[in-house]
């Protein structure tokens, strides 16, 4: 990769959120590396490159150390100026009724290999003292998530994650913003098997909006931004709402059949 414009990764971006993220890098002329775990990724660095950035892709399991580690091996050494951790997967249902395996691979996506991808990469950005860090959490780790407890406790983490390091990292010139959408119109539901639950069939944010006022946030150094007048609300509300009746309302909305017909 030539070294004379921006260089950007954006994880998890070969559609939804991820895959705006990165149009919205390409638009601002940083070159891209982006990074997802099925061949679509490659699909998306087609058509990014067409705005005139270099984008390199990388079909890699952001969810092993050895996936990160491909990726980070993929920079050749050039030195990131933003770091977009947007990869994530999500997880419906009962936890009593989730195979294993899957609440493990939730928890090795969300946190195991963000947290692993970040260390990797802001290191870089420490020793030179400068970068940016844009964290894809959610409105989700606002409340507790019955019918989605495991994926909703990874999100409380990152959140979490993000104020603590920005707050590390104060007086430095590394910015770490939390993005925090509500639903939002992607594959997410269908994937976490959700398309009959409220949530899934329900009407959603569009996925452009939300990654344009994400990215649009890190470049201003914002700590966080919450997407949506209706998501500003509901999380206000959570941050006085009790646990347990959070939890009620959050079973109407993600309790298998519950699905708005």
């Amino acid at each position: 990769m030539p070294a004379n414009a921006p260089f950007a990764i954006v994880t998890g971006a070969s559609t939804g959120i991820g895959l705006e993220l990165a149009r919205c890098c390409a638009g601002a002329g940083f070159d891209l590396l982006i990074a997802a775990d099925e061949p679509a990724i490659e699909a998306a660095a087609d058509e990014l490159r067409k705005v005139g950035v270099t984008v390199d892709a990388v079909q890699a399991d952001l969810a092993t150390i050895e996936g990160v580690d491909q990726l980070c091996a993929a920079t050749q050494g050039r030195p990131v100026d933003a770091l977009l951790a947007n990869a994530g997967v999500g997880l419906g249902r009962a936890f009593l009724d989730q195979e294993f395996n899957r609440i493990r691979r939730v928890v090795d996506t969300n946190i195991t290999g963000t947290l692993y991808l970040i260390h990797r990469i802001g290191s870089g950005m420490r020793q030179r003292n400068s970068g940016r860090i844009l964290i894809t959490g959610s409105i989700a780790g606002f409340m507790p998530g019955s019918f989605q407890a495991v994926y909703n406790g990874t999100k409380a983490f990152l959140d979490s994650f993000s104020f603590a390091i920005r707050e590390e990292l104060r007086g430095s010139n590394i910015t770490v913003t939390c993005l925090m959408p509500g639903a939002t119109q992607t594959e997410f539901f269908r994937r976490a098997d959700m398309m009959d639950t409220h949530v899934g069939t329900a009407r959603k944010d569009d996925a452009a909006e939300v990654a344009r006022a994400g990215f649009e946030a890190m470049m201003a150094g914002e700590g966080d931004i919450v997407t949506g007048l209706k998501n500003k609300i509901q999380s206000a509300v959570a941050n006085v709402t009790p646990a347990a009746i959070l939890a009620r309302r959050h079973r109407r909305m993600a309790e298998p059949g519950t699905a708005k017909l």
